[in-house]
C-alpha cells in the first residue's frame, strides 16, 4: 500500500483532520456505557498498528495538520456542555499529538504506553458521564450544578479523573507533553510552542467542566452519592496511572 493511503487510513485512527471526524460521529451515536470505553482504548491502538506495522516515509505536512488539529478539537471543547462529546474530542486532540512520537522514531513499546496512558482517563470520564445520565438523565455542564453539595463524594472522583485527564502532575499524559516538548523545542520552537497553547486549552476547559458541574447551588433533584466501593475503583486505578506515570516519567525523560 503506498505511504499516502496508509497514512490516510491511519489518519482515521490517530485523528488528522478531516478524518478526525470518524471517531466523534461513531462515538456521538453509542449509546451503551461499555461500547464507549471499548472504542476509547482500542482506536488509537488501531492507528499504531497500522504505522508500526508498517515502513512508512511520514511526510513533513503530517507534523502540522496533527498540531492543528489537536488545536482544534482542544479549542472546540471550551464551548461543549455534553460530557460525552468533551472526552471524545480531548481524545482526538490527545491521539492527533502521536504523530510526533512517531516521527521522532520511538519505540513501538513507547507508544502503545503512550496511547493507553492517555486513554485510561478518558474511560473514567465515559463512566462518571454514564454516573451523571443514570442519576440526572443527562450529561450535560449547567444542568444541574452543584454537585459538590448534591453528591460530593463523586464530585470528588469527578474533579480528580478531569485533573488526570488534562495532562496534570503526576499522571503520564503531562510526562508524554513534557517529553514531546523537550524532543521537538530545538528543531521546531513554534511547534513547541503550539504543543504548549494545546496544554493551556486542555487545563482550561477542564476548568470549565468542572466549573459546570461542581459549582453552584445544590441541585433539587434527590439522588445517591458514589458508593465506597465505586470510590476503592477509581482510587486504585488514578494511583495507578500515577505510578504509571512517575515509572513513565523516568523511562522519557
Amino acid at each position: 500500500m503506498p505511504d499516502v493511503l496508509t497514512i490516510l487510513l491511519a489518519s482515521i485512527f490517530l485523528p488528522l483532520f478531516p478524518m478526525s471526524m470518524v471517531f466523534n460521529a461513531i462515538l456521538d451515536n453509542i449509546k451503551q456505557c461499555w461500547l464507549r470505553v471499548l472504542l476509547i482504548i482500542f482506536w488509537p491502538l488501531i492507528g499504531l498498528v497500522i504505522v508500526t506495522n508498517s515502513n512508512l516515509e511520514i511526510p513533513d505536512w503530517v507534523l502540522p495538520l496533527a498540531l492543528t488539529t489537536s488545536f482544534l478539537y482542544s479549542l472546540r471543547m471550551l464551548t461543549l456542555r455534553e460530557v460525552n462529546q468533551w472526552s471524545g474530542f480531548l481524545a482526538t486532540s490527545f491521539w492527533g499529538l502521536l504523530w510526533l512520537p512517531i516521527i521522532q522514531g520511538m519505540s513501538a513499546d513507547i507508544l502503545y504506553w503512550f496511547a493507553i496512558s492517555m486513554s485510561v482517563p478518558l474511560t473514567l470520564l465515559v463512566l462518571l458521564s454514564a454516573g451523571l445520565e443514570k442519576r440526572f438523565g443527562a450529561a450535560y455542564t449547567g444542568l444541574y450544578g452543584g454537585l459538590a453539595r448534591t453528591i460530593p463524594r463523586y464530585a470528588g472522583v469527578l474533579v480528580t479523573v478531569v485533573v488526570a485527564a488534562t495532562a496534570t502532575p503526576l499522571f503520564p499524559t503531562f510526562f508524554i507533553m513534557l517529553d514531546m516538548i523537550v524532543e521537538i523545542v530545538s528543531s521546531k520552537p513554534i511547534a513547541a510552542l503550539g504543543l504548549l497553547s494545546i496544554w493551556l486549552l486542555w487545563s482550561w476547559a477542564g476548568a470549565r467542566l468542572i466549573q459546570g458541574l461542581i459549582v453552584g447551588r445544590a441541585s433539587k433533584f434527590k439522588v445517591t452519592d458514589m458508593k465506597l466501593n465505586a470510590i476503592g475503583f477509581y482510587s486504585i486505578v488514578l494511583i495507578s496511572l500515577i505510578g504509571s506515570g512517575i515509572y513513565l516519567g523516568g523511562v522519557i525523560l
